[in-house]
């Protein structure tokens, strides 16, 4: 796996994963997304030769609505979605409002957003175009994830507070249970763990 043309042909060929950006599709949400964990388990799975997929705690999308960035709204699109496929942990988040949990100023768009992610290799979002096409965005690249590498993105790289938040996120993650050729590496330099 070397660029997002083979990542983006791995996501084709999942007919589980195709079926939920179908379905997300569906919404119409502006500006949305799958991201994260979604796409980032299924390189690494595939990587580590799984033959079974690695369970997820949330399948996150994501959208941008500054119109209405209500929690309240972002609950009635999961529930729509639970109702379509009821076994899945939908988590659907206005990026519009995210910002605030995160004490940061406001996003700009959902690329902004998934910018501002603690890890590049988690920093990745998918969707399909109007024309049923994927679309990949990997604001920080797909090196990362495709090397088995985390690192913190330049945000988080850059902030002794975001420092700290991203060093307890990747122990308690402790992603090298499950994917044990992972490497992790601190903010500052060096690795956290091989």
């Amino acid at each position: 796996m070397k660029d997002k043309k083979d990542i983006i042909s791995l996501i084709r060929e999942d007919q589980w994963m195709m079926e939920l950006l179908r379905l997300t599709s569906s919404l119409n949400l502006p500006d949305w997304w799958i991201c994260a964990g979604f796409i980032r388990s299924k390189i690494w799975d595939t990587l580590h030769h799984f033959n079974d997929r690695t369970p997820l705690s949330d399948i996150d999308v994501i959208y941008f609505d500054p119109l209405n960035s209500t929690e309240m709204e972002e609950k009635i699109y999961e529930e729509k979605l639970r109702r379509l496929m009821p076994n899945i942990p939908w988590s659907v988040k206005n990026q519009a409002r995210m910002h605030i949990h995160s004490k940061m100023p406001p996003y700009t768009s959902s690329v902004d957003a998934i910018s501002k992610f603690p890890e590049t290799a988690t920093a990745l979002r998918v969707k399909l175009d109007g024309n049923g096409n994927l679309v990949l965005t990997a604001p920080w690249d797909i090196t990362d994830v495709v090397h088995l590498e985390v690192k913190p993105t330049p945000h988080f790289k850059n902030d002794k507070q975001r420092v700290k938040i991203y060093e307890e996120r990747v122990m308690k993650k402790n992603w090298q249970v499950t994917w044990q050729k992972l490497k992790i590496y601190p903010a500052e330099g060096g690795k956290l763990n091989e």
